[in-house]
This record gives structure tokens, sequence and C-alpha cells, in this order.
């Protein structure tokens, strides 16, 4: 700046600018030597053991921080401009540490909710098996009910079986004592009709003698009582077909006389019944003695 040469001569203050500067160069140095200081000096709280008690034991009150000692004053010197670097976080700005008490009664209050949980687990597991033990016994009773009905159906069974053998049983004796009876019954009819029979054939057999013996013409010369015997062809109506001589008298004359009144009875007499006169047809077996 250029001023004109007549112009009077005007005294100015010293520039204040370096005053400044160097004024808060020193402050900025202050304070970060307080704030290292103390980051120097505040220690990190050590791992805290913590027994549980069943009363909460008075807690000590916590010891007062020792503020730190101030530095020194530096020493004045024009510092060099440079960057200032940015203040680290305050320990401050840290959680402070849980207390003690809180952590005893939160471990408590864990411990009571663990035992609770593990009450009830176990109190499940006594279900459960309780549960399990009726189920089981009732599996048993139900078996064993079915064992007792089964053993009861067979023991049933077993006896309807014994019941219906014996009812066979009788049933079969009376069915063998009727057929005995009725075989006796039979047995006794039929004897009673060959009887009966035998003795209609008799009296028919006696009546053709007295016939044959009418019409018989004897010899003169005939001795003692000659037996001869006829087979004799008859119908149904007693008419004799023919007569032939089985066994003869050793008497010619006596064999043809008899011989003779055979033919002479025709028709001979004959029983009405139908077994009777079976024993006359269709041959009859003739037997003749004089004095018979």
């Amino acid at each position: 700046m250029n001023l004109p040469a007549d112009a009077p001569f005007v005294s100015r203050p010293a520039p204040r600018l370096a005053a400044g500067v160097l004024a808060l160069g020193v402050h900025a140095v202050f304070v970060l030597l307080l704030v290292f200081g103390v980051s120097w000096q505040t220690q990190r709280p050590a791992p805290v053991m913590v027994d549980l008690w069943e009363t909460l034991p008075k807690a000590a009150p916590p010891a007062a921080l020792k503020p730190p000692e101030p530095p020194p004053p530096p020493q004045v010197k024009t510092p060099a401009p440079a960057k200032v670097a940015p203040a680290p976080k305050a320990a401050a700005d840290e959680p402070p540490p849980p207390r003690a008490p809180d952590i005893a009664l939160e471990k408590k209050k864990a411990e009571v909710e663990r035992l609770q949980r593990l009450k009830a687990i176990q109190a499940e597991e006594e279900k459960a098996r309780a549960e399990a033990a009726r189920v089981e016994a009732e599996a048993a009773r139900k078996a064993h009910e079915k064992q007792l009905a089964e053993q009861k159906k067979r023991e049933l069974l077993r006896q309807m079986e014994e019941e219906d053998l014996m009812r066979r049983m009788a049933d079969e004796e009376a069915a063998s004592e009727a057929l005995a009876m009725r075989q006796a019954e039979a047995r006794a009819a039929a004897g009673k009709r060959q009887a009966e029979v035998a003795r209609v054939v008799g009296q028919h057999r006696d009546q053709i003698s007295a016939k044959v013996r009418g019409n018989t013409r004897l010899p003169d010369n005939l001795k003692g009582n000659p037996e001869v015997r006829c087979a004799v062809r008859l119908l149904p109506t007693g008419e004799v077909q023919s007569v032939r001589v089985t066994q003869s008298s050793g008497n010619a004359a006596y064999d043809e006389a008899v011989v003779r009144a055979i033919v002479k009875s025709s028709p001979l007499p004959l029983p009405a019944d139908r077994d009777a006169r079976a024993a006359f047809v269709p041959e009859l077996s003739f037997v003749h003695r004089p004095k018979e």
C-alpha cells in the first residue's frame, strides 16, 4: 500500500493472530493430556465370583474413584499447525458392570426356574409311567379275562361233547336194546309161526295119509309093516300130477298098491296157509306104512 509522503506517521498495534493460534494450541494440548491421563488410570473391572445367599448381603459402597492428578503445566511453545485428532470416546460411554446383588438375584431366579422345570419334567415322567402302568395293567386284565373266557368256552364245549357222547351212547344202547327186543320178538314170532306151520303141515299130512290108506288095497301076502317112500307132484289145488317110488318097501305089489291109492286120492287135502302149503307143492315126500 503506498501512502503519500506527506502523510502523518500513525502507530499500529502488533498483529494478534500468532498469539491466538498459540493459545488455541496450548488448550488443545491440555485437553489431550487430560483425556489420555484419565483413560490411562481407568481400569477394567475384574470378573466377579458370586455366591447365592438366602438373604442378600449388604452391598459395600463402591470406592470413590480417585481423580487423576493434573498434569504439570506445559511449557508454552509455539507448535506447528497440525491436524487435531478426534478425541477417543470417554470411558464413561461404556456400560457400567452389573452390580453383584443383581447377578445373584438373576442366578437365583434362574436356579428356581430350572428346579421348577426339573420338577415339571419329573411330574410328566411320573404321569407317563403311571399311564403306561395303567395301560399295561388294563391289557393284562383284558388278556386274563380273554383267557378265562376261552377256558370257559373250552370247558363248555368239552361238557357239551361229553353230554352229546353220553346221549349218543344212551341212544345207541336204547336202539340196541330195542333191536334185541325186536329180534327176540321176531324170533319168538318166527318160532311161533314155524310151530303153527308145522302143526298145520302135520295135520294135513295125517289127513293125506288117512285118505291114501283108505284107498289102499293091500296084497294078501303082505307081512309086517313095510315102508314105502314116494315123490308126489301136486298142483296148488291138490291134484296129483305124478307119483314115483323113491324108496321101495321090497314088496312090489305093496308099492304099486300105494301108488294107485295116491292117484285115487286126488285131489289131496292141502292147507290154505301159504307157508304150510309150501311143504306140499310142488312136490310132496309121502311115506306110507300099512299099520300106522
